[in-house]
């Protein structure tokens, strides 16, 4: 017997037989491409975590739609009454059957946007100081800040717009005015040397409103940030980029869709922000066309300027008005939540 020989019989011997078509000069085994199916027992508990975290979800839904239920069932006698001039009549006369929110819907928009024009270039220049440029203490003491600017209530940013901002701003908005109202119309304030014509206005209200949107933006758009992929970083800074070169090329457009979503889930936040604007505004029923000009109004702030003196179709109104609200702000979060979803920032990524 030759060395091979014998040296192939000593690793039968140790190993066992080898399978048929695995020995010397035996082609390739076949290969086997059948997935294994693991399957892992699911415990009592898992089964417990399960249901109650699907009950959670679930009930979401059923709050919602308990909501909506509700604000159809008392809004139905107006909306009967008015039908769709509900959303275009421009005066509320419960008496006459004229009334509606014509007037009042663009008047809470003007004030969203203007809130949205002052806190969206904060908010995200805080959040990418706080994501990338913050050292690790002061990134905590900003983020405790920004959280602490979410839990104050609308009433404290209420009475500071009334008696501490109104008389400050006024003269900004004498400059704005004479300034620029030639060239931008929808600025030009009638009467505009007196003082009393710039206080109570839809402006000073989105002001104070962009206090209380700041931290919703901020806060969604710095987490965002913080998930921007780390390969993609560092291949930015092994290539030469600056900081802000890095920022600016792989940060923001991984955000980008996450930052839509935050900032219109900031303007639904903004329409509806009631007591705040009830203490700020000069409520009249009149598209307000001159945000600088005292007066305005909006549906949340009609709901509760109106609420306790209302009778039963007044009421039925109100309750209409706010179903135009909710719709409008489930409609606005429900776009920004397809945004995130179809954005990098919304999916799973690959580091």
């Amino acid at each position: 017997m030759s060395t091979v020989d014998a040296g192939a019989a000593l690793a039968d011997d140790l190993f066992g037989t080898p399978p048929p078509g695995s020995g010397p000069g035996a082609g390739p085994a076949p290969a086997d491409d059948r997935p294994i199916h693991i399957i892992a027992g699911v415990s009592r508990g898992d089964r417990i975590f399960r249901l109650v975290f699907r009950a959670a979800g679930l009930s979401v839904f059923a709050i919602m739609g308990l909501i909506a239920l509700f604000l159809i069932t008392r809004g139905a006698q107006a909306l009967h009454a008015t039908g769709w001039s509900f959303l275009t009549e421009q005066r509320w006369q419960t008496a006459t059957h004229r009334f509606g929110i014509g007037a009042v819907l663009p008047d809470g928009i003007i004030i969203a946007v203007v809130a949205l024009l002052i806190a969206v270039p904060v908010a995200l220049s805080a959040a990418v100081f706080i994501s990338e440029y913050a050292p690790s203490g002061l990134r905590r003491t900003l983020i405790s800040l920004v959280d602490l600017m979410a839990a104050v209530p609308s009433i404290v940013y209420g009475l500071w717009g009334l008696f501490f901002l109104t008389p400050r701003i006024i003269g900004s908005e004498r400059w704005l005015s004479t300034h620029l109202g030639g060239v931008l119309p929808f600025l030009k304030v009638r009467n505009g040397e007196i003082a009393a014509s710039y206080t109570q206005s839809a402006f000073i209200a989105g002001v104070v409103v962009s206090l209380m949107v700041i931290p919703i933006v901020c806060s969604l758009s710095r987490e965002v940030f913080s998930q921007a992929p780390t390969g993609e970083r560092e291949g930015a800074y092994a290539l030469g980029a600056t900081r802000w070169g890095m920022v600016r090329t792989v940060v923001l457009p991984f955000g980008k869709g996450g930052v839509i979503g935050a900032v219109m889930l900031g303007f639904g936040r903004a329409m509806g922000e009631t007591i705040a604007v009830a203490l700020i505004i000069s409520p009249v029923f009149a598209i307000s066309d001159h945000p600088l000009q005292a007066g305005a109004n909006s549906i949340s702030s009609l709901i509760a300027l109106r609420y306790g003196e209302s009778d039963k179709l007044a009421l039925s109104a109100l309750m209409a008005a706010g179903l135009v609200l909710f719709t409008i702000t489930l409609l606005i979060n429900m776009v920004a939540s397809a945004i995130i979803s179809r954005s990098r920032s919304g999916a799973a990524t690959n580091e």
